[in-house]
């Protein structure tokens, strides 16, 4: 069934109206009002339902059911990201979404292409946060992670937890990710951008706790790193037994 988010309470026997980019989504697919559908709103449960309107430009649709469903990972892994270019990017938090990430931080450090701020800095989040939403639409999580705003290096350091595993993809002190013993069922994992991270930034990290990770002998690129690193996790400590 189609599956789509919505940012309002959702409740059994309820006749809700659907927003705009939902309507026009139904006309795409031409879903007809006999077929059900499933909205969700992140609070963890998906909620079937019926079309009562179906027109061009207004739906409405009776929730038919609550559903508990438990699709998320047991490992709560937080995406420390370098930005990258914009398809680069939009990928690698796409997919993340759906290799099971719980929380996503965007950084800007030292070799960084992409530079933002202000306005178009809270656009790009925006724009990451709908990416994150579709992701969640198309791989059935009722939990829709948060992409947190942009930040520098340093700032996201500083704001990162305490109680969990910090990894750093890096080859510089580096161990096998099979030979990390997570402290919890937390991790914080940090990728850098096209160019890599400095060797400041390397020693940054590491005094705030990160241990350093590798893959194996060939360098990834970021979108790669990400990735990979992010289902080896998974199969490791998650859900990809």
């Amino acid at each position: 069934m189609p599956r789509f988010y919505v940012d309002f309470a959702l409740s059994p026997d309820s006749v809700v109206e659907l927003p705009d980019d939902v309507v026009r989504h139904l006309n795409v697919l031409r879903v007809k009002n006999t077929e059900e559908i499933v909205l969700f709103n992140g609070n963890g449960k998906a909620y079937p339902a019926l079309p009562e309107v179906l027109e061009k430009r207004r739906a409405s649709v009776r929730i038919l059911r609550e559903e508990a469903t438990d699709n998320e990972s047991p490992l709560n892994i937080t995406l420390v990201q370098a930005v990258s270019a914009a398809e680069r990017m939009d990928f690698t938090l796409q997919k993340s979404v759906e290799l099971g990430v719980a929380e996503i931080r965007p950084v800007i450090s030292e070799r960084c292409v992409v530079r933002l701020s202000g306005e178009r800095a809270e656009k790009r989040v925006a724009r990451w946060q709908e990416i994150v939403v579709s992701a969640c639409e198309q791989s059935g999580r009722n939990i829709v992670p948060k992409v947190l705003p942009l930040t520098t290096y340093a700032q996201a350091l500083q704001q990162l937890p305490q109680e969990t595993t910090k990894l750093l993809m890096s080859l510089n002190r580096a161990q096998k990710l099979s030979d990390v013993q997570p402290q919890s069922g937390k991790v914080v994992f940090m990728v850098g951008p096209e160019g890599g991270w400095t060797e400041k930034e390397e020693q940054q990290a590491f005094d705030a706790g990160f241990q350093s990770v590798t893959l194996g002998k060939r360098v990834l690129r970021t979108e790669t790193a990400s990735l990979a690193a992010i289902a080896a996790m998974q199969t490791l400590w998650g859900d990809f037994a």
